[in-house]
């Protein structure tokens, strides 16, 4: 069953409890959107528009917090210094140093993106987190990768960069027979997926179940006990969706840090 057949059918109140109907379970039809519009034979969805609306409100506001900038600051550019200096101070520079100062810009950018595209999971008419469809944390990871390994070749040459990469200190040679392949994989290929499919996972799971939970609301509901199992599932809804906030944060939070570790590697001498 499609997303809009799914809707239709909840819409008309004929599928119930109790109505002869089974329960109608989304699954990746939640995922799959026709296109808005199409144009060369590309088409344009859901999912693309909700991510250029995040990318123009990362930079609507902070042009408009930013634009001029006072000694005392107003509510629109407090905010954004907030902002600016949490991600400064609790990610940059607890990972990198003072010398990660020329990546704040890159790592603000990041999480802001990031975190914004994961809350329009709870936006009305939104409804969707554009993290959940895994282009675009695994373009978000491609950049951190691809700065990654382009400031450890740029900072130890190519010889010193793979032995940053792969030839860890203060290990006996004995072991770096096994060790070194290991590291080789992890840093090159296991590093980039892993931080493109935690994000998309999260939200994935996290907004399956919201929709899993608010489509039982309204299937159980009946003028019977259904009433009790469909408030149920109400307030497990919105408990999910509490949560769902605070995975939201948490998951832009751990992008975020795990990129500037990974800057922190490329500009040490041995990890």
């Amino acid at each position: 069953m499609s997303a809009d057949q799914l809707a239709v059918q909840l819409a008309s109140g004929g599928c119930h409890l109790f109505s002869g109907c089974g329960f109608p379970a989304p699954g990746l039809n939640e995922f799959q959107f026709h296109p808005i519009f199409t144009v060369a034979g590309f088409g344009f969805n859901k999912p693309m528009l909700l991510s250029l609306v995040c990318a123009l409100l990362v930079i609507v506001f902070f042009w408009v917090a930013f634009a001029r900038p006072k000694v005392l600051p107003g509510k629109m550019q407090l905010v954004g210094e907030i902002g600016y200096d949490f991600v400064k101070r609790q990610i940059v520079y607890e990972n990198i140093g003072k010398k990660g100062e020329k990546y704040v810009p890159m790592m603000v950018s990041l999480f802001f993106f990031v975190w914004i595209m994961n809350m329009m999971s709870v936006i009305p008419v939104a409804q969707f987190p554009v993290t959940a469809a895994i282009g675009w944390p695994a373009g978000l990871a491609l950049v951190c990768w691809v700065t990654y390994m382009t400031l450890t070749f740029k900072k130890h040459g190519f010889v010193g960069g793979l032995k940053n990469l792969c030839w860890p200190s203060g290990v006996p040679g004995w072991v770096m027979v096994i060790l070194v392949p290991i590291e080789f994989f992890s840093n090159i290929f296991v590093r980039p997926f892993t931080l493109a499919v935690r994000a998309f996972a999260n939200m994935f799971a996290g907004h399956l179940l919201i929709v899993v939970f608010s489509v039982a609301t309204w299937y159980l509901l009946s003028p019977t006990i259904g009433a009790l199992y469909g408030t149920t599932s109400f307030v497990v809804t919105l408990a999910l969706t509490g949560f769902e906030l605070l995975v939201q944060f948490l998951q832009a939070y751990i992008f975020v840090t795990l990129a500037s570790s990974y800057i922190a590697g490329a500009l040490e001498e041995a990890h």
